[in-house]
């Protein structure tokens, strides 16, 4: 049977930039990443341990090929030291373990930041395939086909609606909790083929390699997380992980992240200077309009023209509510949304709602609270009651 990992590009965008700016700033931070599954599967995900122990062995045996790296040169916001540490770079099999608890499945990466904040997207896709392998792929991806057709013929009568201020753009987020490689594959080429106008790009940086599209992403909750950790008061992480980023990309990547303590504790922070250097911001949790809103009413209040800057919307999204979204913002911002399960992964097998998530750094606690109560993430009661005193976040 092939093997699930086909490439070490094929991970986000966003693993690579985080991963480029922890190096220059903290190389040597440690962490800790568990897996969780947050909702009830059809057999026990214990059953694929053994599989995904093979899979981890094969994805630590990789390395980056020439072509590979020279991609990833050819980026303008990666620098030359951090492609040459990539040329090196290969994924050490005893920062990873998996072990099983009754049906459970724990998966736990523990050891030099650097080295292990690689490890979850793979994970994620890696449990996620050899899951629906023991289903019946072909009227799996036979219905998906039927789907995918229905949000295209969705997309293209969207286009007889009146012109707005801004144009209508999506993008593939889906890699880590895809059917398939197989599928990703035919589900990205097919929106590039048949929706040029609105599909503009995949976080998949293999894909987007492979297809000659532009690959997607900027920043994710692991990178603001660890800055909890970084020897900054804790009320300023947030302020801290901006203010390295800025350093680090000088105007690229410029789409912040942020529900990592929530909305009203991010805008707090997000002042005049970060709302002038940062594009926009990102959406993942909590309900979207009323993020949207708060987002607009901040940058009136910095006297910032909300016409230059971008919302990308990225929560479950699926197209009736990309375009609904759409509809009520694009006269007044620039938007973009990231379609991920509901792109690659709609068959008639209800999808894993998995995560691996950084809980700990540098030896400390690390949490999420989010504007969603179920995204909330920390194996720690104690920080977590810390963190929501220190950013006044409802309980």
């Amino acid at each position: 049977m092939k093997p699930v990992v086909r490439s070490l590009l094929e991970t986000d965008l966003y693993k690579f930039t985080m991963w480029q700016a922890l190096l220059h700033s903290h190389p040597g931070a440690t962490g800790e990443y568990e897996f969780r599954c947050r909702n009830e599967p059809a057999y026990p995900l214990a059953e694929l341990k053994d599989d995904i122990e093979r899979e981890l062995d094969h994805l630590c045996s990789m390395m980056f090929t020439e072509d590979e790296v020279a991609y990833l040169r050819g980026l303008r916001f990666i620098k030359s030291d951090f492609a040459d540490f990539l040329t090196l770079f290969r994924f050490q099999r005893k920062f990873i373990e998996v072990t099983t608890d009754g049906p459970h499945l724990r998966i736990r990466a523990a050891g030099p930041l650097v080295h292990v904040m690689g490890f979850e997207i793979f994970v994620l896709y890696i449990v996620n395939e050899l899951y629906f392998r023991r289903f019946d792929g072909q009227a799996a991806i036979s219905e998906a086909r039927v789907r995918l057709q229905q949000k295209i013929d969705e997309l293209r009568a969207f286009g007889d609606e009146p012109a707005r201020a801004n144009p209508f753009e999506f993008f593939d987020f889906g890699v880590r909790r895809r059917f398939s490689g197989e599928w990703h594959d035919e589900v990205v080429q097919t929106m590039a083929r048949e929706l040029p106008q609105y599909f503009k790009g995949t976080s998949n940086v293999y894909l987007a390699y492979k297809f000659r599209m532009t690959p997607i992403g900027t920043m994710a909750h692991e990178y603001l997380q660890a800055h909890q950790a970084f020897g900054t008061r804790l009320r300023d992480f947030q302020k801290s992980a901006l203010e390295d980023w800025v350093q680090e990309y000088r105007g690229d990547l410029g789409t912040a992240l942020t529900d990592v303590v929530g909305m009203d504790a991010f805008l707090s922070d997000f002042d005049l200077y970060f709302a002038k250097l940062f594009d926009g911001l990102r959406h993942d949790s909590g309900d979207p309009v009323v993020w949207g809103e708060k987002a607009l009413a901040h940058y009136v209040k910095l006297r910032i023209d909300a016409r230059t800057k971008r919302l990308v919307f990225s929560d479950a999204l699926t197209v009736p509510k990309a375009l609904a979204l759409y509809r009520h913002f694009a006269d007044r911002v620039m938007t973009g949304f990231g379609i991920g399960t509901k792109l690659t992964n709609d068959t008639p097998y209800p999808a894993l709602n998995i995560v691996m998530k950084l809980t700990r750094c540098n030896g400390q606690p690390v949490a999420k609270l989010s504007d969603e109560p179920s995204k909330a993430q920390s194996t720690d009661t104690t920080f977590i009651a810390y963190l929501r005193q220190v950013f006044n976040h409802p309980a």
